[in-house]
C-alpha cells in the first residue's frame, strides 16, 4: 500500500505566503515525478507543478516566479512555498506521486486526499 498525505492549506490573505507538504509512504520502490494539482469547483484538475527524481521543477504560468517546489528524494517528500498569493489560487491542492511499488506492484499514479487552499482579496 501507497499513501500521500498532505498538509499545510490553510486561509491566507492576498499576497501572503503559504506551504504545503506531501508526504509519500508505504511498499515504495521508486518514485519518478511528483507534482501538485489543483481543482476549484466547476474546472478540471490543473497542474500547478511537478518536480522530476533528478529535482527538475516546472510550473503552470500563472505561478511561475511565486511558486517553488523542492524535493527530498531520501524522505520521498515534495513541499509547494506559495508566496505573493493571489485570490485565483484558491483550490483544493492535491498531491500526486508516479510510483513504482515494491515487491512487483509495478508502475502507477497516487494522489492524495487534498488539501484546501484560501485567499482572501
Amino acid at each position: 500500500q501507497v499513501q500521500l498525505v498532505e498538509s499545510g492549506g490553510g486561509l491566507a490573505q492576498a499576497g501572503g505566503s503559504l506551504r504545503l507538504s506531501c508526504a509519500a509512504s508505504g511498499s515504495i520502490f521508486s518514485i519518478f515525478d511528483m507534482a501538485w494539482y489543483r481543482q476549484v469547483p466547476g474546472k478540471q484538475r490543473e497542474l500547478v507543478a511537478r518536480i522530476t527524481n533528478l529535482d527538475a521543477a516546472d510550473y503552470v504560468d500563472s505561478v511561475r516566479g511565486r511558486f517553488t517546489l523542492s524535493r527530498d528524494n531520501a524522505k520521498n517528500t515534495i513541499d509547494l512555498q506559495m508566496n505573493s498569493l493571489k485570490p485565483e489560487d484558491t483550490g483544493v491542492y492535491f498531491c500526486f506521486a508516479d510510483i513504482v511499488t515494491a515487491g512487483f506492484g509495478g508502475r502507477n499514479n497516487f494522489w492524495g486526499q487534498g488539501t484546501q487552499v484560501t485567499v482572501s482579496s
